[in-house]
């Protein structure tokens, strides 16, 4: 493993707020949608179920996506892989504004999934071009600082343009946003990857690519670190509406404003992470942000269990989830991508999409649990499906220090 500058570093490098700006892009598509789902049912003459596809279509793209994405930048540099992730992006806008039927908006929401996350994946590769291990873990700390914002704001966004100019002024609105990150990255982005991977492009680099990462015990580490210390989130979000609203009987309205704790809580973790994680190191982070996480997810057992259903009894707790996931996941990332500098774009699109996977089964999982036979109705579901990944976190996060030892 080497964690050396690559040979030649750029003069002018990116600011942050292009990072963040071509970051944001995909999760405020992603969230701009939710307020307008149920209006699309009455627009487009079907169903709740095909309406739901633009979420989950949305998101598969984005798994699937990332995984050529990240290989292609390593081969061929991050600057023109992330104009065509752009440009397709807008593509996408554009056909969410003319859809007339519920399939062409599936096939506009699906292009900019699979654009848009080209900025999530490359402005963490971006990060690791320019600084050295530590350094990177600041930096995207306060990236993923910034892009917390996008998640908090999106469906405040789109509900307002809903409901005072219609829902398709949403798709406008990406369409203007998508361009003028475009022309802000076209001027400013130079290219950052001078460490080219070896080796022909397609789908044998492909493999190549993530098969030299998959015998790394060290990457796989970090990357379990990041894929389920998301998952204690993804658990939260599969299982806490139903929870909120049959166990404490909060409306939307009420939920809304208490998730925001969440998204709250996640700003402290990164800002945590920015500004700490080069004095402290990444592995002491990682472990920290990860036992933060488990305190937390015991207090929301210890609360429910002694039987109070307050909603802070909920989202207190998951504030301090928030702070954990800040913590850990900029450092568990900057810790994948340092182990093959060379690839670090594969390995940026790898832990993004184990990321999006192990969060898709683990909310799917907690849905499934809490309309079953064990404990139906009742908060414990989510407890262990939330305790069982934070286990496998902290697993993840000593093995992965102990494997730095080891090198």
């Amino acid at each position: 493993m080497t964690n050396s500058l690559p040979s030649a570093v750029p003069e002018r490098r990116p600011t942050i707020a292009l990072l963040v700006a071509v970051s944001a892009v995909n999760p405020l598509a992603l969230n701009i949608y939710l307020p307008s789902m149920p209006t699309l049912v009455d627009i487009f003459d079907t169903t709740a179920g095909m309406v739901q596809l633009t979420l989950s279509l949305y998101l598969a793209a984005v798994a699937i996506a990332q995984i050529g994405i990240g290989p292609l930048s390593d081969r061929h540099g991050r600057r023109p892989v992330l104009m065509w992730g752009l440009g397709i992006f807008i593509i996408g806008s554009v056909v969410c504004v003319l859809a007339d039927t519920i399939e062409t908006m599936l096939i506009g929401r699906v292009l900019q999934a699979a654009g848009g996350c080209a900025g999530i994946v490359l402005g963490r590769a971006i990060v690791r071009d320019l600084f050295d291990r530590s350094q990177a873990a600041s930096m995207i700390g306060y990236v993923t600082m910034g892009l917390a914002v996008a998640p908090m704001i999106g469906p405040a966004i789109g509900g307002a343009l809903d409901e005072n100019f219609g829902w398709g002024t949403s798709s406008y609105l990406m369409v203007f946003l998508g361009i003028i990150v475009f022309i802000w990255a076209w001027f400013e982005l130079y290219e950052t990857n001078h460490n080219r991977a070896p080796g022909g492009g397609g789908l044998r680099g492909l493999v190549r690519s993530y098969g030299v990462l998959a015998r790394s015990p060290l990457f796989l580490s970090y990357a379990l670190t990041s894929a389920f210390t998301s998952a204690v989130f993804f658990s939260f979000l599969g299982g806490a509406p139903f929870i909120a609203a049959k166990l404490m009987n909060m409306t939307p309205s009420t939920y809304g404003l208490y998730f925001m704790l969440v998204a709250a809580g996640y700003i402290v973790g990164n800002w945590t992470s920015g500004r700490f994680s080069a004095r402290i190191g990444i592995g002491r982070m990682i472990n920290g942000g990860n036992i933060i996480l488990t305190l937390a997810v015991i207090a929301i057992a210890a609360a429910f269990g002694m039987g109070h259903l307050h909603p802070l009894s909920l989202f207190g707790p998951m504030f301090i989830v928030g702070v954990g996931n800040g913590m850990s996941l900029p450092n568990a990332i900057a810790g994948a991508v340092s182990v093959r500098p060379d690839l670090a774009g594969a390995a940026s699109g790898f832990t993004g999409s184990m990321q999006i996977g192990a969060g898709a089964i683990t909310s799917a999982l907690v849905g499934w649990l809490l309309t079953g036979v064990l404990w139906p109705g009742t908060i414990w579901p989510l407890v262990l499906v939330m305790a069982v990944s934070c286990c496998v976190a902290v697993a993840a996060g000593v093995a992965a220090r102990l494997l730095e030892a080891a090198e």
